[in-house]
């Protein structure tokens, strides 16, 4: 009995330490800048809004690069309206997505699958018809170069169907009339969360972000201070 006790409080111990070397970890990490690029004409307005835990990039529905509702269309959400001017984009678990509308519905295999790999990813949408700047919103600006990169990254994060559109999960579980999900690419886990993708999301179009984070303060970090 005194043995299994010890390996037990061993084993938490391990774990409290874990934990807290992750933790240490992201703070450190996503305090390191990666400094944005030099360019000019930057007249194109994205966002970054967080929802508290879940950081979304977002974008106009139409540029002259690209029209998303010819892939992600507006008959896809539950309105059908198509006077939405922006479209917020975010990655993530997709048991997590569609079997947790609130945490409290979270399940404990949920969790275990997205922390270590094992499950399929999604990508939500959701359209609105204006973006402010607020506390929880954060407004950029990119050129047509860094867009074009942006919308790059995103079209590559999306899994397509024979007719090279992307395939639209149907599922009651909306947070909305505007809103849906897709088949995504890529794999979830302690090490590559939503936010992670986000921040990637900065990189790959040449914007200011972290190292490395996991959450969504980290970003708000690079862009608060």
């Amino acid at each position: 009995m005194k043995k299994l006790l010890k390996y037990a409080g061993l084993s938490l111990l391990g774990l409290i330490v874990l934990i807290l070397v992750y933790l240490g970890c992201a703070w450190c990490l996503s305090r390191i800048t990666v400094k944005a690029e030099m360019a000019t004409q930057k007249n194109i307005p994205i966002y970054l809004r967080s929802n508290g835990v879940h950081m979304d990039i977002v974008m106009p529905v139409r540029t002259a690069l690209k029209d998303w509702s010819l892939d992600l269309p507006f008959q896809d959400t539950r309105s059908g309206d198509t006077s939405y001017q922006y479209l917020a984009f975010g990655w993530g678990d997709r048991g997590f997505y569609l079997e947790t509308p609130t945490w409290s519905d979270l399940k404990a295999s949920t969790a275990f699958k997205a922390a270590f790999g094992l499950g399929k990813t999604a990508i939500h949408t959701t359209y609105y018809y204006n973006m402010e700047e607020n506390e929880k919103c954060i407004r950029l600006y990119v050129n047509n170069d860094q867009l074009q990169r942006l919308i790059h990254y995103i079209e590559k994060s999306l899994q397509t169907g024979t007719n090279g559109k992307p395939i639209v999960i149907p599922t009651e579980a909306r947070y909305g009339q505007h809103d849906a999900f897709y088949e995504a690419k890529g794999t979830y886990s302690l090490f590559h969360t939503c936010n992670t993708w986000t921040n990637n999301a900065l990189k790959a179009s040449g914007q200011k972000a972290c190292w490395w984070t996991p959450f969504d303060k980290g970003i708000f970090y690079q862009y608060r201070h």
